[in-house]
């Protein structure tokens, strides 16, 4: 299924497996806010690293993760179900998904 955004929304927005990721500064929204859980991922700190060719680079070092619950009625306290950090992204966006999907196939 192909995902669609709302006319209302301004902009263009990366689609990764039928979702929309969008980064706002530090932070990465992934997931549609019409299933039960989203997916928030904060990039916490950086690392400088050098290419073969001698360019310097900063990548995401430690990224601190949480599931959420679309659930506007209820409290924030109550809204995160799930907190875990991992160092770089690939490790914390993998991980994230896996645990988006376990979570928003519960009944």
């Amino acid at each position: 299924m192909a995902y669609t955004v709302d006319s209302n929304i301004a902009g263009k927005y990366l689609i990764y497996k039928d979702l929309p990721l969008v980064r706002e500064g530090n932070v990465i929204y992934y997931g549609d806010m019409q299933d039960k859980y989203v997916l928030c991922l904060m990039i916490l700190s950086y690392k400088t690293l050098t290419t073969s060719g001698g360019k310097t680079v900063e990548v995401p070092d430690m990224i601190f993760g949480q599931i959420w619950s679309t659930d506007t009625s209820l409290p924030d306290t109550e809204r995160m179900v799930k907190q875990f950090d991992k160092k770089g992204m690939a490790e914390a966006f993998d991980f994230g998904i896996t645990q988006l999907e376990r979570y928003n196939k519960k009944k």
